[in-house]
């Protein structure tokens, strides 16, 4: 994913996690809000309850890749703030794709 594709900034992803629409199910939180860019833009978090460093940059690099594969499907020009949770963790990387495409139709 290139830069200009993540959402960084502490004040970008507060601001949509604030004034933004979600939707959730048991693997992901993903929050939306429109952009004025014309693309759409991608951040991910993962709690530090969830694991150490490592483990959390892993699941970062998996969601990555799923967003990657798929954000061809889903132009909206948004921004999107993915937060994965505890559930998450026992399910496989085919069953994460499918509940990201699941969420990502709205």
């Amino acid at each position: 994913m290139k830069k200009k594709y993540v959402v960084k900034s502490t004040r970008d992803f507060q601001d949509i996690i604030k004034t933004g629409s979600y939707k959730k199910n048991k693997s992901f939180v993903i929050h939306y809000k429109k952009n004025e860019l014309p693309y759409d833009r991608y951040g991910i978090s993962v709690s530090k309850k969830l694991g150490n460093a490592v483990f959390r940059n892993k699941y970062k690099r998996k969601i990555r890749a799923i967003a990657d594969n798929y954000k061809k499907l889903y132009i909206n020009k948004e921004d999107y703030i993915i937060i994965l949770r505890r559930t998450a963790l026992e399910k496989s990387f085919a069953e994460l794709e499918k509940d990201f495409n699941d969420l990502m139709k709205h």
